[in-house]
């Protein structure tokens, strides 16, 4: 089954704490969390600060998006903060060997995120080495996009590759995640679906019966 990661980004801060304990208690496996410097995207969003903050608030799992630019110079921040998957996008840093054995070498799972504008060909080379793949179908930087249609085929063409060359990566899916997407991206092969806005808009007594229709 399907497995559902909120987007802390959609979630009222000034009610945080409790808007993770109704989510943690609705069924949610993740937590997801965006990292935006301002520079990879123009908004900027959160710290390692925020790691230790859910940290005291949940035992679910800690799903770190790094959209930062470069990304080895904060990565152990990160890490010692408590993140437990920690994604890159490639793009952003040109010292990717390094970023993924440091990744791999603590205790957090390896990720990376393949933004709209890059092809699964431009990063197959990573497959192999990685636990997560997430694919975006919003421009990255802010919540509430609808989801790019197009993207669908990336998601296809993942599982293709991790079941042709017997991969283990999940398949992880971010971006105007609903219903209706959630099925379009399910059968297309994903594995997790980040929704934001479509579980946080709403009110907290219908957390549950969202996150549930998303499987």
């Amino acid at each position: 089954m399907v497995k559902v990661a909120p987007s802390i980004l959609s979630a009222d801060l000034s009610n945080f704490e409790r808007e993770i304990k109704i989510v943690d208690e609705s069924g949610a496996e993740y937590i997801h969390i965006d990292i935006m410097d301002g520079h990879y995207v123009p908004n900027i969003t959160f710290g390692p600060n925020i790691i230790k903050t859910l940290k005291k608030i949940t035992k679910k799992i800690l799903d770190v998006h790094l959209m930062i630019e470069p990304v080895e110079p904060l990565l152990k921040e990160f890490i010692v903060a408590g993140a437990d998957i920690i994604s890159f996008h490639p793009e952003a840093d040109s010292n990717h060997e390094k970023i993924i054995d440091t990744i791999a070498n603590s205790d957090c799972s390896v990720g990376i995120a393949i933004h709209p504008n890059i092809s699964v060909k431009n990063i197959e080379h990573f497959l192999k080495k990685v636990d997560h793949v997430i694919v975006m179908t919003v421009i990255p930087g802010f919540g509430g996009q609808s989801f790019l249609m197009e993207q669908a085929k990336k998601i296809a063409e993942l599982s293709e590759l991790r079941k042709k060359n017997n991969y283990s990566f999940n398949i992880e899916v971010d971006g105007g995640i609903n219903k209706d997407t959630a099925k379009i991206c399910t059968n297309n092969g994903a594995d997790i679906l980040v929704a934001g806005s479509y579980i946080f808009s709403e009110e907290e007594e219908k957390y549950k019966q969202l996150i549930n229709s998303l499987r």
